[in-house]
C-alpha cells in the first residue's frame, strides 16, 4: 500500500482550481512532514500558508478548501480518519485504522522491495564521486563524499534508475608533475608523508629505470597510489564499488575525446581565438566568463580535458550526470554545466558539494595521520572506529554543512552511539521473533486491526513514510534523511516495545498481531541499514 500525500494535495489543489474556489498559478515545492506530537496526526503540511498569497485568501480559508476537497475524494478510499485545520493554516492528517493496518500486509508481501518505485524508469545515470587526485591516500573529505555517493546510488537503483558509479582519475594534469617532484624529493616537491617515502624507495632508490623526468615518475607514482592505496581502501575498508575507473590520460586524452570535443565546439561556432589562445563561449550558457581551452603555447587546459570527459559520458548514453565535488570546487559548476550544454547535452546535470570535516575529540581537533602527511586518511579512521560507524556518522549530516566528526562518540560501544542504537533495535527485533518462534506463535496470521494502541499507530505511520522517503531522496539527494529515519524508526520501536507487551501467551491473538508488526519493522529497518551500507545484526 502506498499513500503519496503530496500527490493527494496537488490533486486537491487542481480540483479546487477547476471548481473556481482556489487560484494558484505556480505551485511551490512542498513537503508533507511527520509531526513530533501524536496529537497533530500522522502527517502535517503547511502548503496552505505557502500558496495563500497567490490565492488571495487567508491561509486558514485555503486549508479549509483543501480539507473539504480531500475528504470528498476520500469518501470511498477511507484513507483518513480525519483532516484538521490547525493554527494559522496547517493541515494535519489522521490516518484511518484500515489504512494503518494495510501497511503491515503490504510490507510482509513485498519484503525488501517495499519502498521500491519505478520513477527512474531505467534512466541511465552517471554517478561520479570521490575522483580524488591520485596523489595520496583518501582523506576524510573523500570518505564523506564517497559514502554519500555510494548510498545515493543504492537509493537511485531502488527508485528504478540504472546507475553507473564512476571514478575519474586525474592522471594527466600538473598535479601528476608535482607528485613526480615530490617522489624525486627535489626542490619542487609538494606532497609529503610516509607514502611518499615508500614511493621514493620503490621508484627512485630501488627503481631499475633511473629516469628523473618528473612527469614520467609522477605517472608511475599515480598508478601505484591508485593500485596500492585508493582501490583497496574503497573496496576493503569503505565497501564502495565502482563500475568504471576512467583515466584522464588513457581513456580521454589518448582516445581522442579532447580532440573530438574541440572540433565539435569549433563546428558549432562556440570557440574563438584571442591573444593566440582558444576560448569557449561559456558565457552564452550562463558562465560568468569565457574559458580557455588551448593556451597560447598550444597546450590544452584542464577544462579542455573536462570537455572531452563530458563528451565521453554523453556518447555512453547517460541522460543524467551527478557530480559530487569538494566545497573548494564550487566554481566549477557553471563552467562544467556550460560545457555540457555547449556540447549538446540535454539531460539533467546535478552537482553536490561536500563541505569540510574536522575530526574532534573532547572539544579539540585530532591529528592522527602520519602516513598521509598533514591530512587524516579515511582508512585510518575506519580502522579506529569501524566501517559501520564511519559510514553512519558521515551520512547523518547533509553534505553541504560543515561537520565535526565526534571521535569520542564514534568510539562508544553503547546505545549512545547512534549507529549502535539503530543496530541494537534490529537485533532486538530479531530476538523477539526468535523467541516467538520457539513458543509456537504464528506471525503470519495476526489480525492487524487489533493494532490500535497510540504507540502502535506511531510505529505504523513511520513505516508508511518509507516509500516517500525513497522517492524524496532519489529526487533531491537528501541521503542524510536515511540514518535519521533509522534512528527515528528505532525510537518508535523501543517506545512501542516499552508500552506494549509483544509476547503474551494469555493474549495470543494480540501477540500475533504485534509480531506481524515487529516483522514489518525489521524488514524496513533492515532495508534502511542496507541502503546506508551498514550491517543489520541479528544479535549484539
Amino acid at each position: 500500500m502506498k499513500i503519496h500525500l503530496t500527490s493527494t494535495i496537488r490533486e486537491a489543489i487542481n480540483m479546487a482550481q477547476e471548481k473556481g474556489s482556489l487560484a494558484v498559478f505556480e505551485l511551490p515545492h512542498f513537503q508533507v512532514n511527520r509531526p513530533e506530537e501524536a496529537l497533530f496526526g500522522e502527517y502535517t503540511s503547511n502548503i496552505a500558508l505557502m500558496i495563500a498569497k497567490q490565492a488571495g485568501q487567508n491561509p486558514r480559508a485555503v486549508a479549509e478548501i483543501l480539507r473539504e476537497v480531500m475528504l470528498q475524494n476520500d469518501a470511498e478510499k477511507q484513507i483518513f480518519e480525519k483532516i484538521e485545520v490547525a493554527g494559522p493554516g496547517h493541515l494535519n492528517f489522521f490516518l484511518s485504522q484500515k489504512t494503518l493496518g494495510q501497511i503491515v500486509d503490504t510490507i510482509l508481501t513485498q519484503g525488501n522491495l517495499y519502498g521500491s518505485t519505478d520513477i527512474g524508469r531505467g534512466q541511465k545515470v552517471n554517478n561520479e564521486f570521490i575522483s580524488a587526485n591520485p596523489t595520496g591516500p583518501l582523506h576524510l573529505g573523500n570518505g564523506r563524499g564517497g559514502f554519500f555517493g555510494d548510498t545515493l546510488a543504492r537509493v537511485l537503483r531502488k527508485a528504478g534508475y540504472e546507475v553507473t558509479n564512476e571514478y575519474y582519475i586525474n592522471d594527466a594534469g600538473e598535479q601528476v608533475v608535482k607528485l613526480g617532484h615530490s617522489v624525486l624529493q627535489d626542490d619542487e616537491a609538494v606532497y609529503a608523508g610516509e607514502y611518499i617515502e615508500v614511493l621514493h624507495q620503490e621508484l627512485i632508490v630501488n627503481g631499475v629505470n633511473q629516469e628523473k623526468d618528473a612527469r614520467m615518475i609522477g605517472e608511475r607514482a599515480a598508478e601505484s597510489i591508485v593500485r596500492t592505496y585508493i582501490q583497496p581502501t574503497l573496496v576493503e575498508q569503505m565497501g564502495i564499488y565502482f563500475e568504471v575507473f576512467t583515466s584522464e590520460k588513457r581513456d580521454i586524452v589518448e582516445q581522442g575525446y579532447v580532440d573530438k570535443a574541440l572540433v565539435l565546439l569549433q563546428q558549432k561556432n562556440l570557440t574563438y581565438e584571442l591573444e593566440s589562445a582558444v576560448w569557449l563561449k561559456t558565457t552564452e550558457f550562463g558562465d560568468d566568463k569565457d574559458r580557455v581551452l588551448v593556451k597560447s603555447d598550444g597546450t590544452r587546459t584542464y577544462f579542455a580535458s573536462d570537455c572531452g570527459y563530458l563528451l565521453s559520458k554523453m556518447e555512453r548514453g547517460f541522460t543524467r550526470f551527478i557530480l559530487t565535488l569538494g566545497a573548494d570546487h564550487h566554481g566549477y559548476q557553471a563552467r562544467l554545466r556550460a560545457a555540457a550544454e555547449a556540447l549538446g547535452f540535454v539531460g539533467r546535470f546535478d552537482f553536490v558539494f561536500v563541505q569540510m570535516v574536522r575530526l574532534m575529540k573532547d572539544g579539540e581537533e585530532v591529528r592522527m595521520s602520519k602516513r598521509a602527511g598533514n591530512v587524516v586518511a579515511i582508512d585510518e579512521l575506519i580502522e579506529k572506529v569501524g566501517a559501520d560507524v564511519a559510514r553512519f556518522f558521515f551520512l547523518m549530516y547533509s553534505p553541504d554543512t560543515h561537520m565535526n566528526f565526534d571521535l569520542g562518540l564514534a568510539e562508544e560501544r553503547s546505545q549512545k552511539n547512534p549507529v549502535y542504537y539503530a543496530q541494537y533495535a534490529h537485533a532486538r527485533l530479531s530476538g523477539i521473533l526468535r523467541k516467538a518462534q520457539s513458543l509456537g506463535f504464528d506471525v503470519e496470521r495476526g489480525d492487524v486491526s487489533l493494532l490500535t494502541h497510540p504507540k502502535e499507530r506511531l510505529l505504523l505511520a513511520e513505516l508508511l513514510s518509507f516509500p516517500d522517503l525513497i522517492a524524496e531522496t532519489a529526487e533531491h539527494y537528501t541521503v542524510h534523511h536515511l540514518p535519521q529515519y533509522a534512528i527515528r524508526l528505532a525510537d518508535r520501536f523501543h517506545s512501542f516495545y516499552d508500552a506494549c507487551r509483544v509476547i503474551d501467551v494469555d493474549q495470543r491473538s494480540l501477540s500475533e498481531a504485534r509480531l506481524r508488526l515487529v516483522k514489518s519493522v525489521i524488514l524496513v529497518l533492515g532495508e534502511t541499514l542496507h541502503l546506508i551500507g551498514v550491517a543489520a545484526p541479528e544479535s549484539m
